[in-house]
């Protein structure tokens, strides 16, 4: 029978690993990622990580953990310049990561999925043996899962929790925590955190944490950072700081200006686009009343939700990743069932079908519209199609389809929206991002709309096309329809929006004229944050009717 020696032996912990990261750089194309990003994370400290979507944090601790090599930095670990090329390289240095998604074997045992994480395996294992060290390893820990529970079985906290224990088991020196509390109750993660704090406390271990919540951060981390479009806007000890300072760092400020500079260098006009002012008899064409949708956990991602958009309008919802956005999205569009409520549009109830979608004039331009929109093998063309393509002038002799008159409207739509390259039998999945984009608004907005719903549209797309893009759900407006912009950037918001709601832990918690919006409110408001002095932070759910 095999001993522990012949498995992979666990890697001898030397203390907590300090790491630095200097003038890190990542391009995808076209868009920078990461332009010269530092980051001083301390050796014994929990240094947080803030920034919205797209502001390049993944990028950058992908880069430490060696599944997204920079272009161009150095990093520096306990004082030397090291090479991550590889997870390999990263797990010698004593890296870890707890991912936002389970990378757990959802067949095997706790116990097999602990063995498994030390890699390369005997071909026979000495069970009797591993059970007494795993047991000896749990009794260590604060929290504790039978070593014999299936995976399969546990709740997703508990799954959160063997990822760490993961981890802690292999002897990591510095741990990386993607929003390592998103799927754990309060008490779980203060005693998640809780434990961070004490290892990072007794010089055996540095964490890493990305997160959105700032109570995290001011309870549990010594240092913070915050990136925001790939860029560094700053970073100090959490003592030196506040909640409004790192609001403010995050959804904008300073930063905003440059941003706007830069997008006038490259020829784009930035100034706010002239607006028709909203009729005042303008009728609520998209309502919701007290709406509640289900994960896919089955738990409440949207808790009672309650708004109404008039046409000629935009509400801009905004929120921090993972408030229930994607979730309301999928029931509006008909990609998830709502649990409880009601949704209507133009005063009659709908179901998100897509009949009702065509009979209402209710379009859409789903977050990743490659993914949730196209069917990236199929032509342009043939994608142009998929909202008409049972009726006339499309369908012809039954159900047989006329692919000339398919073509030619394929290619009118291609020169109206400017999709790159002109060619409709090309497949929609080669396109870039920014003419997939195209390519889909051109179907949604080739008809009269009443009803846009708009997610995340132009997440990774270069200055050229943000400014087409913006400028076709302006035109939607302007022409009358109700749009609902959501969006993780609150720069898109403040731009396009005509009222702003704020979604946080799936309810709709404040609302604001445009020209009324603090940044640093409504960032308090993303972050779950209320100040009791201010009496009109909060608004009550069924208020969000669009008066």
């Amino acid at each position: 029978m095999s001993t522990l020696a012949s498995i992979k032996p666990l890697p001898p912990r030397s203390g907590a690993l300090g790491i630095e990261v200097l003038g890190a750089s990542k391009r995808f194309g076209t868009f920078r990622a990461l332009d010269g990003v530092t980051l001083k994370v301390r050796a014994g400290t929990v240094h947080a990580l803030l920034g919205e979507n797209g502001a390049g944090k993944s990028t950058l601790v992908k880069g430490l953990v060696g599944y997204g090599v920079l272009d161009s930095g150095q990093i520096v670990a306990d004082g030397r310049e090291v090479r991550i090329a590889s997870p390999r390289d990263a797990q010698a240095l004593g890296i870890g990561m707890v991912y936002q998604h389970f990378t757990l074997a959802a067949g095997l045992s706790v116990e097999e999925n602990l063995v498994l994480a030390r890699g390369r395996m005997s071909w026979k294992i000495d069970w009797h043996s591993e059970r007494k060290s795993l047991d000896a390893f749990m009794r260590e820990m604060p929290f504790r899962l039978a070593l014999d529970a299936p995976v399969s079985g546990l709740a997703a906290g508990e799954k959160q929790k063997l990822e760490i224990l993961k981890q802690l088991y292999l002897r990591q020196r510095l741990l990386i925590l993607d929003e390592p509390t998103s799927v754990l109750t309060p008490q779980e993660a203060d005693e998640v955190l809780g434990l961070m704090r004490d290892l990072a406390t007794r010089n055996e271990l540095t964490v890493l944490m990305i997160t959105h919540k700032f109570r995290e951060v001011m309870a549990y981390a010594d240092d913070v950072t915050v990136l925001r479009k790939g860029r560094l806007v700053g970073s100090c000890a959490v003592r030196d700081t506040d909640r409004d300072r790192l609001a403010s760092w995050m959804m904008g400020g300073a930063e905003a200006a440059s941003d706007a500079d830069a997008r006038a260098t490259a020829g784009i006009d930035t100034a706010r686009p002239a607006r028709k002012p909203l009729a005042a008899n303008a009728a609520v064409a998209l309502e919701l009343s007290s709406l509640t949708v289900l994960d896919d956990r089955g738990h409440a991602a949207v808790r009672e939700a309650s708004l109404a958009v008039r046409g000629g309008e935009i509400l801009g919802l905004a929120g921090v990743s993972g408030n229930g956005q994607k979730e309301l999205v999928e029931a509006l569009v008909g990609q998830r069932r709502a649990q409880s409520g009601a949704m209507s549009v133009k005063g009659e109830p709908y179901r998100a079908t897509r009949k009702a979608m065509t009979r209402l004039s209710v379009y859409a331009l789903p977050e990743e519209p490659l993914r949730n929109a196209c069917v990236a093998n199929l032509s342009v063309a043939e994608n142009l199609a998929l909202r008409d393509f049972d009726r006339a002038p499309l369908r012809s002799g039954g159900w047989r389809l006329n692919r000339r008159a398919m073509r030619e409207r394929a290619k009118q739509r291609i020169a109206e929206f400017n999709v790159r390259p002109p060619v409709p039998e090309r497949a929609i999945g080669t396109l870039s991002g920014g003419n997939v984009q195209r390519a889909v608004l051109a179907r949604e907005l080739g008809q009269p709309v009443d009803v846009l719903i708009v997610a995340n549209p132009v997440f990774g797309l270069d200055f050229a096309s943000v400014a087409d893009i913006h400028a076709r759900i302006l035109a939607a407006r302007d022409a009358g329809a109700a749009v609902l912009l959501v969006s993780e950037d609150l720069d898109e918001l403040l731009e396009l929006a005509d009222r702003i709601a704020v979604i946080s832990q799936g309810r709709l918690v404040f609302e604001t004229a445009v020209e009324n919006a603090d940044r640093v409110v409504l960032g308090r408001h993303m972050a779950g944050h209320r100040d009791d002095r201010q009496t009109e932070t909060t608004v009550p759910a069924a208020a969000f009717h669009g008066a």
